[in-house]
């Protein structure tokens, strides 16, 4: 089966499965969403949901964040993996938003100019808040990508290429959110069972599913 054809075919499944799928980080506005995002790095979305109720009541504006200082800061978030660097930089993104007029703006470069802001955590907030297609690869996304056959790129920035190349454009945003939930629910990175999945047993080769097997 050609490149093209899986991807079509992997798309009708995860639009009948999560047909309008949530950001799964809760937020209320575009600086809750990228504190959200940020904070999700190298940690479940769980475990970000745990600690960002408190966070954001003490400090849910650039405003509020700035007046605290990077210790108290990691006072409300350090069950989170890579905590004290997180609370630094959420203390000097919340300082370079106010110093750029104290609002987040659907502009790539500045958003990528942020402390603790990569293109990932820019994708997410350029999709779910401002509307421009963008679709976020995480290390989840890339490992199903490749399972499916979908990329063969060894890094993030390769997959993303790749799948923007067969998703349609106006899909991206959801896409990407469609994969996470499916990898959550149907195809997990360990003990998984290739042959039995809904996607892996049909899109994966015989390669791959030899491989994981082992």
């Amino acid at each position: 089966m050609r490149r093209q054809e899986k991807a079509d075919r992997i798309g009708e499944i995860l639009e009948e499965l999560y047909p309008n799928p949530p950001v799964p980080l809760d937020h209320t506005d575009p600086y809750t969403l990228l504190v959200a995002v940020a904070l999700s790095a190298q940690t479940t979305d769980k475990k970000v949901n745990e600690v960002t109720p408190a966070l954001f009541e003490a400090a849910g504006t650039p405003e509020k964040m700035a007046a605290l200082d990077p210790e108290e800061i990691l006072g409300y978030i350090k069950t989170v993996g890579l905590a004290p660097t997180k609370a630094k930089n959420l203390w000097l993104m919340a300082n370079q938003i106010l110093d750029a007029g104290g609002e987040i703006i659907g502009d790539w470069e500045f958003l990528e100019s942020l402390a603790g802001v990569g293109h990932k955590t820019a994708s997410v907030v350029m999709g779910g808040v401002f509307g421009v297609p963008a679709f976020a690869v995480d290390t989840h996304i890339h490992r199903l990508a490749a399972r499916w056959g979908l990329s063969n790129g060894t890094t993030v920035e390769r997959t993303e290429k790749d799948l923007k190349a067969v998703f349609p454009k106006e899909t991206w945003s959801d896409r990407h959110l469609q994969i996470i939930y499916f990898g959550r629910e149907y195809c997990p990175a360990k003990r998984h069972d290739l042959t039995a999945c809904p996607i892996c047993s049909w899109a994966a080769t015989k390669k791959r599913i030899a491989e994981e097997s082992r």
